[in-house]
């Protein structure tokens, strides 16, 4: 059985057992005994994690823990993906299914979906994902119920750390007010914070371990213990005074990438008025040392942070009635950039005398950004949902995604796109891996439709 010190000078001092595999090995007896039983936050962050939601963010997470040689407890309530990532059928970076390979039969990673497990750990991540609905509006489904577990599984001297991007006041009203209603004493009981994911699914040059983190706790143990825990698979970590500042902190990195993306957009569209591309002129700007940072332009934006987190922001600011137009406005021309794109594939095939109704379009790339399988919030799905209910007989070919849905229609990626006389071919995801080579082939008379504004070369090809 090991054992944890108090840290001298800060709690009377109490020899207190860690958790094992079995379950919490001792009980605290009182307030003051489990604050002493914390020991320094050094001793605390190499104990048992459990990372609840297993999700793009949650399972590289929980890999990165056990790589620093934490135990970890991977929760989820979906047994599919469990079972998914026993087969290891899941999206990762090829360094972390190497993690994953290697930890799946190590007895220092629990899979499971029995919350009671919670119990077993000192520290608890919640990382499950924060839409909205369609209306723009939060979705706090998930969250609400994966911080209600986390509560009622809190044993004393834990730490809850919530991971999730979510609106400025979450932590205190999902974890520290639950927590101070089952009668802890949220900082010397139980111990709260937010520090929210960084994670860039797909991207090898910004891993976690490459990557800073931000931090704050409700109160100075509680930010100790959270950042101590961070630095074991993070560069470094900025301490901020409290929860709010961190969960604000996301909002705004994710509303800065809205704007600028919304700006290039725009930008992109200018350009196409003036006869000029895009791409050449955002490379010369860049060259600049300071005061410019390059956004690129495509044919929408995906996934679970850019179209989601800045309304979190707004519907928050809305409540109070604060305007925010600036960033209202960036939303809004990011939710439209899909119709933007149905309507040139429009233009384009009236210019050569065809109609959507019975056009045969393909889409090149459905994920929502290169190098994933992953369809959240793809601009693809809207695309080609508008398309079909104008009659386009519309096709994919992805090689990543090997099946998709559109309402009640399930498509399969086409194989053999080059053997298919298409009236159009949209570009709307460059996958680092996929042969176009055949697109030079294309004939002139027929269209490429570049979303992305980076295609090399096709004699067919235009841009938005």
């Amino acid at each position: 059985m090991n054992y944890v010190d108090s840290a001298p000078g800060v709690h009377p001092t109490l020899r207190q057992p860690l958790p094992g595999r079995g379950g919490l090995q001792s009980t605290v007896r009182s307030a003051d005994a489990s604050v002493a039983g914390l020991a320094d936050a050094a001793e605390h962050a190499v104990a048992p994690v459990a990372v609840v939601g297993l999700g793009y963010v949650g399972l590289p997470t929980a890999l990165a823990l056990l790589a620093a040689g934490n135990q970890v407890i991977g929760l989820d309530a979906d047994e599919g993906r469990l079972e998914a990532i026993r087969r290891r059928e899941v999206d990762l970076l090829p360094s972390d299914h190497d993690r994953l390979s290697r930890y799946l039969p190590d007895d220092r990673f629990t899979l499971t979906a029995d919350p009671a497990q919670l119990a077993r750990a000192r520290t608890v991540l919640i990382c499950v994902p924060t839409p909205v609905d369609r209306h723009l509006v939060p979705d706090l489904t998930a969250m609400a119920a994966a911080c209600a577990t986390a509560v009622e599984h809190a044993v004393p001297g834990q730490l809850l750390m919530l991971t999730s991007t979510t609106y400025v006041g979450t932590t205190r009203d999902l974890l520290v007010r639950p927590l101070t209603e089952r009668g802890f004493a949220v900082g010397r009981e139980v111990f709260v914070a937010f520090s929210p994911e960084r994670i860039d699914p797909g991207n090898s040059l910004h891993t976690q371990d490459t990557t800073p983190r931000v931090v704050g706790g409700a109160g100075e143990h509680s930010t100790a213990l959270a950042a101590a825990l961070l630095r074991r698979t993070a560069p470094s970590v900025h301490v901020l005074a409290s929860p709010e500042e961190a969960e604000m902190t996301k909002l705004w990195e994710n509303t800065f990438r809205a704007v600028n993306i919304a700006l290039a957009n725009e930008f992109a569209d200018d350009c196409h008025a003036l006869g000029l591309e895009p791409g050449p002129i955002i490379g010369a700007a860049a060259t600049k040392p300071y005061g410019f940072m390059p956004f690129y332009p495509g044919p929408g934006v995906g996934g679970h942070c850019i179209p989601c987190d800045p309304h979190y922001l707004l519907w928050q600011l809305r409540a109070q009635r604060v305007a925010s137009p600036l960033i209202s406005t960036a939303m809004t021309a990011i939710a439209s950039r899909p119709t933007h794109v149905v309507d040139r594939v429009r233009e384009l095939l009236a210019d050569r005398g065809l109609s959507l109704s019975g056009a045969k379009v393909l889409v090149v790339g459905v994920a929502y950004k290169p190098g994933v399988a992953d369809l959240r919030e793809s601009p693809a799905l809207e695309i080609m949902d508008r398309l079909a209910a104008a009659g386009v007989k519309v096709r994919f070919t992805d090689p990543l995604v090997p099946v998709l849905r559109l309402g009640a229609v399930e498509l399969t990626s086409e194989t053999a796109p080059e053997y298919e006389p298409w009236d159009l071919i949209l570009i709307h995801t460059l996958h680092p891996q996929a042969d176009l080579s055949w697109l030079s082939e294309v004939p002139e008379e027929r269209t490429v439709l570049d979303a992305t504004y980076r295609l090399d070369s096709a004699p067919a090809r235009v841009v938005l």
